[in-house]
């Protein structure tokens, strides 16, 4: 399992705390059907826990620090990753980045020229302040535009990576025209001659996300979520307080099968058991 346990995954935790001290005694005492019949407790506790998620805990898990990013996605299906920066009218907006690569493992695929798109987050303090918490500012949207405009001229398709909590708040970024920038964007990705494959793959939250997330086709991690608004915010403004969000992110359908049911997205991409932070490799 991760490092960082989510609060409902602690009984878990427990099991395989116990097996552990148990394989490091069993040179002393004979251990080896106690550590059996905890191995088998422990696999149906991991089955029964992880095939009824709630909507909540599902949100959870999307926000799992250790979880996979834009840019680790882009380093294992792809090579000769070219990073393309700035907006060219204010500023490199590092919570999005994106540049052509070429992708590896897709058989007759292999070798073929992508614009790959995407938020990026951080995975400590430093490092969550220079990416803005993976959310974007105008120069952020504007910066993603460009590339898509380059790669139209160039006639090569787009993949965009969604996972933000949402679009800056910030009085600088409404000066700067926080609406404007992603309502150029929805209009414009609709009408780019190229295919557009979206996925959604942490936290898909309101037009922060739609601003990079209008495509041909859009693919969802089974463990990722995506809403017109965070169940905390949803909370806040129906019930004056934070502590119905678990009510908020039912009542949304802001789960992957949910949308999918909705017709909202066109495909749920599996996860390796416990979440995408347990194998960046298979989610890949």
């Amino acid at each position: 399992m991760s490092k960082i346990i989510l609060e409902f995954e602690k009984s878990i935790l427990d099991l395989e705390q116990k097996i552990k001290e148990l394989q490091e005694n069993s040179s002393e005492v004979d251990t080896g059907s106690v550590i059996q019949q905890l191995e088998k407790k422990l696999n149906e506790a991991k089955k029964s826990l992880y095939t009824r998620l709630t909507p909540w805990q599902k949100v959870q898990i999307a926000r799992h620090p250790e979880r996979p990013y834009t840019l680790d996605y882009i380093s294992l299906i792809t090579k000769d990753f070219v990073e393309l920066h700035g907006d060219r009218v204010y500023a490199d907006d590092k919570a999005i980045v994106g540049g052509f690569a070429k992708l590896i493992g897709f058989g007759k695929g292999d070798g073929n020229s992508v614009m790959f798109i995407g938020h990026q987050k951080g995975r400590d303090t430093k490092s969550n302040l220079f990416r803005n918490f993976g959310m974007p500012q105008p120069s952020g949207y504007r910066k993603a535009l460009r590339l898509m405009k380059i790669a139209e001229k160039f006639k090569k398709p787009i993949v965009t990576f969604l996972d933000t909590p949402g679009a800056y708040p910030g009085l600088e970024a409404e000066e700067r025209g926080q609406a404007e920038a992603i309502a150029r964007n929805i209009f414009e990705m609709s009408h780019l001659q190229v295919p557009i494959i979206v996925v959604i793959i942490g936290e898909g939250a309101s037009g922060g996300a739609l601003g990079i997330g209008v495509g041909d086709k859009m693919l969802m991690l089974e463990n990722s979520w995506y809403s017109v608004i965070s169940p905390e915010s949803c909370s806040s403004i129906l019930w004056r307080g934070w502590e119905y969000k678990e009510k908020a992110a039912e009542a949304l359908k802001l789960t992957a099968p949910d949308l999918l049911r909705l017709k909202i997205i066109d495909k749920i991409i599996k996860e390796p058991f416990g979440g995408a932070h347990n194998s960046y490799e298979q989610t890949a």
